[in-house]
């Protein structure tokens, strides 16, 4: 499966960029990739299902994450329950490096599902998606520093 992992330094404290990351519903604020996030369901204090739509590359992607949320680690593991992908799973991270930054990665492998088609998919897709997280990183960073 391809992978794609994108991380990011910034000048902020380690538990307001968690904060931050933990809010997907306001994703669509911090970047114009994002079209919307919503919790549709807690499954308890650590797990949900989040419901994301996602302009890649002039394409609308749509899926149904469970997300595990990990406060003292600072990492939410997500993997697709339903949605246009085969498979869509990885994490957000945020690493305290100082009392004032810290390092937030988004790791993601995928499998679009076409396999005829794989050779010349992936690449595309695994472009697109690096540029997608670090716009969201980017975007992220944004509403962390505001």
């Amino acid at each position: 499966m391809p992978v794609v992992e994108e991380t990011l330094v910034i000048a902020a404290r380690a538990d307001d960029a968690w904060a931050t990351v933990t809010d997907v519903e306001a994703y669509p604020e911090a970047t114009q990739i994002v079209r919307s996030v919503r919790i549709i369901e807690h499954l308890d204090a650590s797990q949900r299902l989040a419901e994301w739509s996602v302009l890649l590359r002039g394409s609308v992607l749509q899926w149904v994450e469970k997300e595990m949320l990990d406060h003292d680690r600072r990492v939410v593991t997500f993997s697709q329950e339903s949605g246009d992908m085969q498979a869509f799973n990885g994490y957000w991270s945020v690493v305290p490096i100082d009392e004032g930054k810290c390092s937030v990665t988004l790791y993601v492998d995928f499998e679009i599902g076409i396999p005829l088609l794989a050779d010349m998919l992936n690449p595309i897709a695994a472009t697109a998606l690096r540029e997608s997280a670090h716009s969201m990183l980017s975007g992220l960073e944004q509403r962390v520093l505001r």
